[in-house]
């Protein structure tokens, strides 16, 4: 599944969705909206897709946020409130609820919903040039697409205050040293750096690391009473699993397990 503003392919167990509007910093418009959405419920159907790799062509930009040029002539006519109810947080609901490892590749700045696309993903692994921006305040708007509930729980409010509200954009070794990055490398070796973990994830128990994401996303909202219930619920779901059984038969015969991801 390919269209003109997102690039979908399958190799290898490695689903990799690409934002392709470089000459607009991959910033988004109506159709790129929808058609990323079902590209993430289209790797959620298929069963040989073992983690997936967002990105966006070219080097400057990971995805730039609406773009704004494209809406500049309905500012004050149109629902902001509906739109991102259609077309943002249908993308943030399908990645985190993906039961599969969503690693951000960022290989530009990403700004306002761009931002907060690389904030739902599951790790990120960033250029040295790339950045991230909390724009929305320059242009009199408040957050969207789940920043506000990833990014204090990332950094603390009061960080997360001072970049949402100062609107200033922060390196990718910033973004590194505040939690949010996982690893920050030249930009010749981002593709390598990205290939150490899908190498890993496209062999890994899937099942077992989908259950681990939707027990995270729980941990959030719940108590220890409330998790410890949770975890015994998905330990009996992985105990049934077949890689539990392998791994436990490779551990047994001393040789590496081969994950079918079921």
């Amino acid at each position: 599944m390919s269209t003109d503003t997102v690039l979908y392919q399958v190799e290898n167990g490695i689903a990799t969705i690409t934002l392709n509007r470089p000459d607009r910093y991959n910033a988004f418009i109506d159709e790129m909206n929808f058609a990323l959405a079902d590209a993430f419920k289209k790797a959620k159907k298929d069963e040989s897709v073992r983690v997936l790799v967002l990105t966006g062509a070219g080097e400057k930009a990971f995805c730039s946020g609406q773009d704004v040029k494209a809406v500049k002539d309905k500012v004050g006519q149109r629902n902001l409130g509906d739109s991102v109810r259609k077309r943002y947080n249908p993308v943030i609901k399908a990645m985190r609820s993906l039961p599969k490892p969503v690693i951000c590749r960022l290989n530009g700045v990403a700004a306002g919903a761009g931002c907060s696309l690389a904030l739902a993903s599951d790790i990120i692994v960033a250029a040295e040039h790339a950045s991230l921006i909390e724009v929305f305040v320059n242009i009199g708007l408040v957050l969207d697409s789940g920043s506000s509930y990833f990014l204090p729980r990332m950094v603390g409010s009061h960080k997360a205050f001072e970049m949402c509200t100062l609107g200033s954009k922060v390196s990718a070794q910033e973004a590194k040293d505040l939690g949010i990055v996982s690893r920050v490398v030249p930009m010749a070796e981002l593709d390598a750096e990205v290939k150490k973990l899908t190498d890993y994830y496209a062999q890994a128990p899937t099942k077992a690391i989908g259950l681990i994401k939707k027990m995270l996303n729980q941990s959030f909202n719940s108590d220890l009473e409330t998790m410890l219930e949770i975890e015994a619920q998905y330990q009996e779901i992985a105990g049934y699993s077949k890689d539990h059984q392998e791994g436990v038969t490779a551990f047994n015969e001393k040789r590496r397990p081969s994950f079918q991801g079921k």
